[in-house]
């Protein structure tokens, strides 16, 4: 069975970066598309970016709005890792990441943000952005 863990979050000042990892065991990552969301204390689980399967399709990559052009995600599928690169990180990214693969849907090698597609979430690995 597929089981993803997270980890790479610490304590940053506003303006820091933090690097990701989302590594897999049980099952490869090859046909599925992983995304990683984030839960900020008394807030709903939100998107945050998504990488497409390589093997199936060409590994297309989303971000939200929020994240654009500051965050990147990439996958390393021989050492079955999903990577978030995150620069000039901001207060309001403070919360708890998580990784899952789109295991909930028939387009699982494809991104789409909608919570309910992905399952087997990690953990998560906390961010704290604070002066």
């Amino acid at each position: 069975q597929l089981q993803l863990a997270e980890s790479g979050g610490g304590s940053v000042q506003p303006g820091g970066s933090l690097r990701l990892s989302c590594v897999a065991s049980g099952e490869t990552l090859d046909y599925y598309a992983i995304a990683w969301f984030r839960q900020a204390p008394g807030k709903e689980r939100e998107g945050v970016s998504c990488i497409a399967s390589a093997s199936v399709g060409k590994g297309d990559t989303y971000y939200s709005d929020s994240v654009k052009e500051r965050f990147t995600i990439s996958r390393d599928d021989a050492h079955k890792t999903v990577y978030l690169e995150m620069n000039n990180l901001r207060p309001y990214a403070t919360a708890d990441y998580f990784c899952a693969p789109r295991l909930n849907s028939p387009w699982s090698s494809s991104c789409d943000m909608t919570l309910l597609t992905y399952d087997h979430w990690g953990q998560g690995t906390p961010v704290t952005v604070s002066s």
